[in-house]
């Protein structure tokens, strides 16, 4: 969309509030349209922008600024469509986050042009080098610059030591260094390849030697083809073109080419028979699509054909000329959907992921913006995907807290996801075997409307779920205090049928509680108040939280005994265990640290599905979603982990977790079985699950949180405070807590609305050297909450300024820690 305007609105790049106004010089107008980028003046700097519309003229005195012209216009086409800037908008004003960082969020990472402070070495600089004697650290810097210019990151990384500003001016000052700006190039650009094609019309070929005429006869037949093409077959391809380039035959062009993220090609499959539930649903929901915006939750238990029902839905919507959104909760997922969707509707299906390239994901980013692509599949961030024209959104596993993003724009994809599907006026279905508390609480008050698949596809029956009370299980030693009796004998007649067993802990590592046998105390990170949980592959204690590592050789830090007890266990010594137990199994484990490489999570699903594997241990990412015939025993060696968090919703992850992992056995032909260890086995998120019966639970888990007004009964805004040193934070986070209490006496209609908890010590308190408080703004109204955190920014804009001290606001928190 070309503007008429002289004047832009423009939001940049930068934690600042709002959008700006900026002018066309004549030369660049032309070029100007909404989505595309332009390189702005702000301030001292020059930062990227995007185009949101056209701006408003100043009004009579220009309202005491000068309204400044952009430098350039950055994009030949734009990078989003006007459809978009509504959702923008949204999503800034929601979660609190500036509007420019929030497209920049939304965008292909590396586009972006930014520039920077670089310190060079004067004349004088060097003669001081040698002239006088400057005090230590001035004469380290400028030793630093002696062999080139450098950003003040770089020098501190060089002297490993934090050289402050004060340093550099003052060198500046003294006339030592002199300070540019210079602008970083984006790091992910097109791809373009070089083709070649045969003139037009052809010139005759009768002069041509054998080679020659070989390779334009070959251009006539096939058309126009990418020069490495051409160098498969024909070694001398470039010599040959360029000699038939120079006697008119052929002409040489380059075109933008995508990078291809996608693995081996895919057999096209055919839509399956549904049954009488999954025909309805389809029927229902696809009827919907001609009406607007409705929002629908799938409530179908595990294996009972969900995706089914998305392919065929997603075929109706691409019949009408719409697109399609799919997300799904992990990048593991987003191959498994990606295949299903590839082999029903071909070359139209795009991904969107994190683990993408740069280069792949900008690709994919235009495939969807020029229209090639009309299904897009992708986690949480594809939620931003350049669609014109949605007419159905499908977020899978909804209940999933991945959907949350716990860095920078702290947005829930799922929420985010129904906004959009209500602003593009389309469809938003929900899908999940064990619904949110929130989105099933919707559907019972009639905000969107409930399909129930209750049954497997083929009939197959649910597994049968035993519950062994641990508590009844003693003097046990070595691996046996992980394997119950029926849960052992369970692997071994499953070992014995070749089917296929997955065992679930929600915990990694070999022991997560080692401590001294000598002095009594626990290995503790350096950076962080929690206990190192002892990694026996790596042969280190790791930090789950900052990442820190040491020697697990290297004994007690206290007093150096190596006298270590480890005590707790995780997934790494399960698997050990599963090992000593069963040594002729096959058996692998999947958690993030055998995950970590690009592509490992892909081999482990493979091998599972090719049969390399008999007995899989795992954490909650075997949970999400897989489908894997062969899996007939699923032992669960601990189900009670996450009920002792200190979290409202910690009843709801439990249940959840127990019914998915439970819901990977006996997919196929087989039946399946669970074994469920528990030392609480008549809990109710215990009992629902073992009876997978989601509405029981919904019933015993509604009625707690009604009586405490937890969501879905009132909203939730966590305000955390985080710095490095102690007493700051603290002071902060006392004058915060000064701040929202004078606020509630000055307004009694947000008295009334708003409940403050905190602040307090965030737990752990220390994490990462930053020492963490927390406060919680509880309320019936997310208008109220809003307003009142807006109050609280703007009577003290300072403290939530970046600085030494972050403040961060987290609207709609799911973790509480």
């Amino acid at each position: 969309m070309t503007l008429g305007s002289p004047y832009i609105e423009v939001a940049v790049a930068l934690p600042v509030d709002g959008a700006f106004t900026f002018s066309l010089t004549d030369a660049l107008r032309p070029f100007a349209a909404v989505g595309k980028r332009v390189l702005a003046p702000f301030g001292s700097r020059r930062v990227t922008g995007y185009i949101l519309g056209e701006g408003r003229p100043p009004a009579g005195d220009g309202g005491g600024y000068e309204i400044r012209h952009v430098l350039d216009i950055l994009d030949e086409a734009p990078l989003f469509p006007p459809e978009m800037i509504p959702f923008f908008r949204w999503v800034s004003q929601y979660y609190r986050h500036p509007l420019g960082e929030v497209i920049h969020n939304a965008l292909p990472a590396g586009l972006n042009l930014y520039d920077y402070a670089v310190e060079t070495l004067t004349d004088a600089g060097r003669d001081a080098l040698s002239d006088t004697d400057p005090p230590p650290l001035q004469s380290a810097v400028l030793h630093a610059l002696a062999d080139g210019p450098l950003t003040l990151k770089e020098i501190r990384r060089r002297l490993e030591t934090d050289v402050s500003l004060s340093v550099v001016y003052t060198l500046e000052k003294k006339g030592w260094l002199t300070r540019s700006r210079q602008l970083k190039s984006p790091q992910t650009r097109e791809r373009r390849e070089r083709w070649v094609g045969s003139a037009d019309p052809p010139p005759p070929s009768g002069n041509l030697t054998p080679a020659r005429r070989r390779v334009f006869d070959r251009l006539l037949r096939e058309g126009d083809m990418p020069l490495r093409t051409l160098r498969k077959d024909e070694p001398s391809a470039s010599t040959l073109v360029k000699a038939l380039a120079e006697s008119g035959h052929a002409v040489l062009f380059e075109k933008a080419v995508y990078r291809d993220p996608f693995g081996d090609p895919i057999l096209p499959d055919a839509p399956l028979d549904l049954n009488r539930a999954q025909a309805r649903t389809v029927s229902r929901v696809g009827a919907a699509m001609a009406e607007g915006f409705s929002a629908h939750l799938l409530a179908g238990v595990t294996g009972s054909g969900k995706t089914e029902v998305y392919l065929q839905l997603a075929d109706v919507a691409v019949r009408q000329g719409r697109e399609v959104l799919v997300l799904v909760p992990e990048i593991a997922l987003t191959s498994q959907m990606e295949h299903r969707f590839r082999a029903r509707f071909g070359e139209c299906v795009a991904v969107l992921h994190s683990s993408l390239g740069g280069g792949e994901r900008y690709d994919q980013w235009r495939r969807i913006l020029t229209g090639d692509a009309k299904i897009v599949i992708g986690a949480r961030s594809a939620v931003f995907a350049p669609l014109r024209n949605p007419g159905l959104i499908v977020v899978d596993e909804e209940h999933d807290p991945s959907y949350k993003q716990e860095r920078d724009l702290l947005y829930n994809g799922r929420d985010m996801a129904v906004v959009r599907a209500k602003l593009s006026g389309c469809v938003v279905l929900l899908g999940s075997a064990t619904p949110s508390i929130q989105s099933y609480h919707n559907a019972v008050s009639g905000r969107s409307v409930e399909h129930v698949l209750n049954r497997r596809v083929s009939d197959r029956p649910l597994p049968e779920i035993e519950i062994v009370d641990l508590r009844r299980i003693t003097d046990r030693f070595g691996a046996r205090r992980f394997f119950t009796p029926p849960l052992q004998a369970a692997m071994k007649e499953t070992l014995d049928r070749g089917e296929q067993t997955l065992i679930f802990l929600n915990r990694r590592g070999f022991a997560t509680y080692p401590v001294c046998g000598g002095c009594g105390e626990a290995v503790r990170c350096k950076h962080c108040d929690i206990t190192l949980t002892l990694h026996k592959a790596a042969n280190a204690y790791k930090c789950h939280y900052c990442g820190f590592t040491r020697p697990s050789a290297a004994g007690c830090p206290v007093c150096g005994s190596a006298a270590v007890k480890l005590l707790g266990f995780g997934t790494e010594k399960v698997e050990a265990g599963v090992q000593a137990l069963f040594p002729g199994a096959r058996t692998a484990r999947m958690d993030r640290d055998t995950t970590a490489r690009k592509g490992s999570v892909l081999k482990i699903l493979k091998d599972l599905r090719n049969g390399a594997i008999d007995i899989l241990v795992g954490t909650q990412m075997v949970t999400k979603g897989h489908d894997f015939p062969n899996i007939t025993l699923v032992g669960i060696v601990c189900a009670d982990l996450s009920l002792s968090f200190p979290d409202f919703r910690a009843g709801e992850r439990t249940f959840q977790l127990l019914a998915q992992v439970a819901g990977r056995a006996g997919r196929g032909d087989a039946p399946g079985r669970v074994i469920l260890q528990t030392y609480n086995p008549s809990h109710f998120s215990i009992t629902t699950a073992r009876q997978q019966d989601f509405r029981a639970f919904y019933q015993r888990e509604i009625d707690f949180r009604k009586a405490l007004g937890y969501p879905p009964f009132s909203r939730l805004i966590q305000i955390r405070i985080s710095g490095k040193d102690p007493a700051k934070t603290r002071n902060a986070a006392e004058r915060l807590g000064d701040l929202c209490r004078s606020l509630l006496a000055a307004d009694p209609s947000s008295r009334s609305a708003v409940a403050v908890m905190g602040p307090i010590e965030g737990s752990p308190h220390r994490v990462a050297e930053r020492f963490r408080w927390q406060m919680l703004l509880k309320g019936t109204s997310a208008t109220s909450l809003h307003r009142f955190v807006g109050g609280l920014q703007s009577r003290d804009p300072a403290l939530f300024a970046r600085g030494p001290v972050r403040v961060t606001v987290d609207v709609d928190p799911v973790n509480m820690l």
